[in-house]
């Protein structure tokens, strides 16, 4: 989760497609250059150890866009695929 915000912040949209389950990625991605990401806060999380196949990550990342402020407050799923943590999908919170 971590990572895939990093690459939010940086827009690295290669990054986040490769760490995109194929069954839900879509064929591209445009990051907008006017949102400046502010900081990540995990909530919770669920299974994603070594021992499991599947895991969800409860988050808030912090943004700003033309100079106002917004959240994500979401619960995302993950899969291990090939031995990597790839995403899968989110529910929208709040």
């Amino acid at each position: 989760m971590r990572s895939r915000y990093a690459a939010f912040a940086v827009r690295d949209p290669a990054y986040l497609l490769r760490t995109w389950h194929p069954s839900t990625r879509p064929p591209g991605l445009e990051l907008d250059e006017g949102t400046r990401w502010l900081g990540l806060e995990i909530l919770g999380s669920t299974e994603g150890s070594a021992f499991h196949s599947t895991g969800t990550v409860t988050f808030r990342a912090r943004w700003t866009e033309g100079g106002r402020p917004g959240a994500l407050h979401e619960r995302s799923r993950f899969e291990r695929l090939n031995g990597a943590w790839v995403y899968v999908d989110g529910d929208l919170l709040d």
